[in-house]
């Protein structure tokens, strides 16, 4: 049995478009796992399950009616606060930001959404990127799944 959250992009990409599977069943394994890890890692600021599980509804939708799929069809992606997502809270990690709900897509997701990506929610980060370690988030550090005790 293939487990969906440890696929890689090209074999997410390749399995929805070969029919190994559907992409909803991709985009409902990784809105669980991101529910079942967000108390413990707080990688995420907003999560958007219903924003992912429509886009995968339509690449389904799209493949089997034949239609062309994108480079990115089926693959469900986080997206960095710091990109603006229209109808979306985006904060760059800011309490200055929060409640912004941009009326405009940004350039770089809206590329993704074209290419068929779909989110799962808004990643958190330093505030308004200014910082490479994840601790300066207004909204709280982001923890390592990796990170071992007393590291």
């Amino acid at each position: 049995m293939t487990i969906l959250t440890d696929l890689t992009v090209t074999e997410i990409r390749d399995g929805v478009a070969g029919g190994t599977f559907k992409a909803v069943e991709v985009a409902e394994a990784f809105n669980g796992a991101v529910a079942a890890a967000q108390g413990a890692l707080n990688a995420f600021i907003v999560t958007t399950p219903e924003a992912a599980l429509a886009s995968a509804a339509k690449v389904d939708a799209d493949r089997a009616a034949g239609k062309a799929l994108g480079k990115l069809a089926g693959v469900p992606i986080g997206m960095k606060d710091l990109f603006a997502t229209k109808g979306i809270q985006t904060t760059a990690a800011s309490k200055i930001l929060e409640g912004f709900v941009p009326p405009y897509e940004s350039s770089v997701s809206q590329r993704l959404w074209d290419a068929g990506a779909g989110m799962l929610g808004k990643l958190n980060l330093d505030q308004f990127a200014m910082g490479s370690s994840n601790e300066t988030s207004a909204f709280g550090n982001v923890i390592s799944p990796w990170r071992r005790a007393g590291d």
